[in-house]
């Protein structure tokens, strides 16, 4: 609920100065499409009660993020860089699809209450084993790394300032490189449950 209160503040303050800054711009209506589309993977994601569901809110927000860093279409380097973007996400969404496809594997739901064997998120352990969890967390941290920019990734972070200065504003300061820290919290008790991703993580981190 906090996340999703965040992603509302930020993008209504961020929709409200749109709506001068590019008021000139042909692709004004265009640019509040992908707008929509990003917020809805937003709200999808903060909500999703699956795996599957907060995939397809984390691919809501990719997509929109690689539009809208190509929005100004008619030049050559925006166009690149956003089908350079949309190829890392390709990278980092395959491992989350296979993460989320091992998970079902092992438990037999996708649910996130389901993946935690004793409570609810976040007081739950994992009902996987270590070595389960390790398999996954790494495929999991593959995601994240390139949702938020993290090392081998970090690369597509430059490139996303083709697009317009909202939209740079509220994906790459404020919320769709945030999205992979919300997907290692939703996740927490697998990290728990091994030693070496626990290690893994701290050191992707630094």
């Amino acid at each position: 609920i906090p996340f999703l209160l965040l992603s509302c503040v930020l993008c209504g303050v961020v929709g409200t100065f749109t709506r001068r800054y590019l008021h000139r711009e042909e692709g004004y209506a265009r640019f509040f499409i992908y707008y929509a589309i990003f917020f809805f993977g937003m709200v999808t994601s903060s909500l999703a009660g699956t795996i599957e569901l907060l995939f397809v809110g984390w691919e809501m927000v990719g997509l929109s993020s690689a539009l809208l860093v190509a929005y100004f279409h008619e030049r050559q380097n925006p166009v690149r860089n956003g089908l350079r973007i949309w190829s890392i996400y390709r990278l980092s969404d395959a491992a989350f699809m296979i993460a989320a496809i091992t998970m079902h594997h092992m438990t037999g739901t996708g649910d996130l209450g389901g993946l935690m064997s004793s409570q609810i998120w976040p007081d739950g352990t994992a009902a996987i084993t270590s070595q389960q969890a390790l398999l996954v967390g790494l495929l999991l941290l593959v995601a994240v790394a390139g949702k938020s920019a993290l090392f081998p990734f970090a690369g597509w972070l430059p490139r996303a300032m083709e697009g317009p200065t909202p939209s740079s504003a509220i994906f790459y300061g404020a919320l769709s490189v945030h999205l992979g820290v919300y997907l290692l919290l939703r996740v927490g008790p697998i990290f728990e449950a091994s030693l070496l991703l626990r290690i893994a993580v701290i050191t992707l981190g630094v």
